[in-house]
């Protein structure tokens, strides 16, 4: 079973997306027993006609029992400004949730899209006792898809053409896109643009989810899209690459920090953190993102 905490928009359509491709059964947890029985009710309707899975919703934790994957989508309240001004209610909230997961459904793997994800993947991680490779925070692979965008749309590529578009680091400010690696049908992205472009692109990447709040309320899709890949992945023991947070000990140097960095995933959760080349502005980049989430985690 598949197990949503939080039934909002990103919430609603990770569910969608698991119903509508008959992943496994699906539970809607929300504080609001309505909202979460409403939400499954329309989701409902998105049930192929081969399916075997169902969806409800609840607000009872105790009907997370069996849950293989748990999704953590909820939300105290909304960010405006900074993925990180609500920290401290967000961090109570996942607190509280992760011993509810713990006494209900310890051997589920856990997928954190909350924000401020690194510091909630933290916390979660640290509150729960799981295992570090089994608390996985979704949101560098989102960012990873904004760079490959980007570079699409600077080079007027398909993004098929593009390879090993990552961004490590922080889900915000400090986020750091890997131009090094980078290739554009083989040829290295690094001889197509110069120092200016990069600047740009990378302000672009920090800067989208308020670019987009411009035309709309809020990102849903993307994030949900990414979600969707790692718990087919899971689901269906597949192997899947890309750049997730993970609490790190002594990866790239860092240790006591949950940060995105490139995994490998399988049915398992994490099963690798990858070693990536990174050059010397990227690494220098990559400590100072890991200092702001060390200075966030120990501001609380």
């Amino acid at each position: 079973m598949i197990s949503i905490i939080g039934s909002g928009r990103v919430g609603t359509t990770i569910g969608f997306l698991c119903v509508s491709n008959a992943l496994d059964d699906v539970l809607f947890v929300n504080r609001s027993k309505d909202k979460a029985i409403g939400e499954s009710l329309d989701v409902a309707n998105a049930i192929p006609p081969n399916s075997k899975f169902t969806i409800r919703g609840t607000d009872d934790y105790a009907e997370l029992s069996g849950s293989d994957i748990v999704v953590i989508a909820a939300s105290t309240v909304s960010y405006t400004k900074s993925r990180t001004e609500n920290k401290k209610p967000q961090i109570e909230m996942v607190k509280e949730i992760a011993k509810k997961i713990k006494k209900h459904c310890p051997s589920a793997i856990i997928l954190m899209i909350s924000n401020p994800a690194d510091v909630l993947t933290y916390f979660f991680q640290k509150e729960s006792g799981f295992s570090r490779f089994k608390v996985i925070g979704i949101a560098s692979s989102l960012d990873s898809s904004r760079f490959r965008y980007f570079i699409s749309e600077k080079l007027s590529v398909p993004q098929s053409s593009i390879t090993n578009a990552m961004v490590l680091g922080e889900h915000g400010d400090t986020m750091v896109p890997i131009f090094s690696n980078v290739n554009v049908d083989g040829t290295p992205l690094i001889s197509m643009i110069n120092d200016v472009e990069k600047k740009y692109i990378t302000y672009d990447i920090r800067n989208y989810w308020k670019t987009l709040r411009n035309y709309k309320s809020r990102s849903q899709f993307g994030i949900a899209k990414n979600t969707y890949d790692v718990i087919n992945t899971i689901i269906n023991a597949k192997e899947l690459h890309i750049s997730a947070s993970v609490v790190l000990e002594g990866e790239y140097g860092e240790n006591d920090v949950a940060m995105g960095v490139p995994v490998k995933i399988n049915q398992n959760g994490i099963s690798e953190i990858q070693n990536v080349d990174l050059d010397r502005f990227e690494q220098e980049s990559f400590q100072k993102s890991a200092q702001t989430i060390r200075n966030n985690i120990e501001s609380l």
